[in-house]
């Protein structure tokens, strides 16, 4: 008893409260097992290593602000035949952010742009990998807002720091040339260092009138294309079948409104 009372100790001095915790119990089912001592050590240290990786990736979750949960497996790609479901498959291990590439994700509303991202930032996440997820409208007025009180630098080593930076909805909104310059800064600062996956609804040619400055927006591009994927999403708003299926949404109003949303192919 002393000597477990002793190891248990010493398990805590060494900073392994999960294994300290069961020890005891695990010392009793290596008993009746009569497992070696190699075993008993493995069990035991297989039981802080999995508690360390959760409590990790919980902490990864909390940290990158996703806005739901919505992992790949969960993307209906039957439903939007346009998404290469092999090029998704090869992103999901996460190869190109080991290599600093981006991810661009063009598309109407609703098409699944974010689910895809969101996937991919679960993925990054499972991997060890830390994420940060920020809708393009927030990241755009903070980086103005630090820019005119002088904290640009600040909030640039905030953004550029996780290892995937997620900017979704980019092209909701035009910007001013104030927080363009800024986007152009968290770019440049995160070129061949971290990855970006960024979803928006407006083709690379409108990308100089969201921006207010077309050398700017090319620029942008310049870095962003240079080590990418991107994907072209064409196809019906998951949030609008379900309102064309029951009839509350006519199918031609629908198919006009597709049309008119419907981005340029890079």
């Amino acid at each position: 008893m002393i000597a477990t009372l002793r190891c248990r100790d010493d398990l805590l001095a060494l900073g392994l409260p999960h294994a300290a915790s069961l020890l005891e119990s695990r010392l009793d089912a290596a008993a009746k097992k009569e497992l070696p001592y190699a075993d008993f050590l493995a069990d035991l240290l297989r039981i802080e290593v999995t508690a360390r990786d959760e409590e990790g990736r919980a902490r990864r979750l909390k940290q990158a602000r996703l806005p739901f949960m919505r992992s790949l497996e969960q993307f209906d790609f039957a439903f939007q035949p346009s998404v290469d479901k092999r090029l998704v498959k090869e992103l999901s291990t996460l190869s190109f952010a080991a290599d600093g590439q981006n991810v661009i994700l063009l598309g109407p509303p609703g098409v699944g742009k974010t689910h895809l991202a969101v996937g991919l930032g679960l993925a990054a996440i499972t991997h060890g990998e830390t994420v940060l997820f920020v809708r393009a409208g927030q990241l755009m007025e903070d980086l103005r807002k630090a820019q005119a009180l002088n904290r640009l630098e600040h909030r640039l080593r905030y953004y550029a720091k996780p290892k995937l930076l997620v900017i979704d909805e980019f092209g909701v909104w035009p910007y001013d040339r104030l927080a363009a310059n800024a986007l152009f800064g968290l770019v440049a600062a995160r070129y061949e260092r971290g990855s970006v996956i960024l979803t928006a609804n407006k083709g690379f040619a409108d990308w100089g009138e969201v921006l207010g400055d077309p050398v700017v927006a090319s620029a942008i591009l310049d870095r962003l294309l240079h080590h990418s994927h991107v994907l072209n999403i064409k196809g019906e708003s998951y949030r609008l079948r379900e309102k064309k299926k029951s009839g509350l949404f006519p199918s031609a109003l629908l198919g006009n409104s597709e049309a008119s949303q419907e981005v340029q192919r890079p």
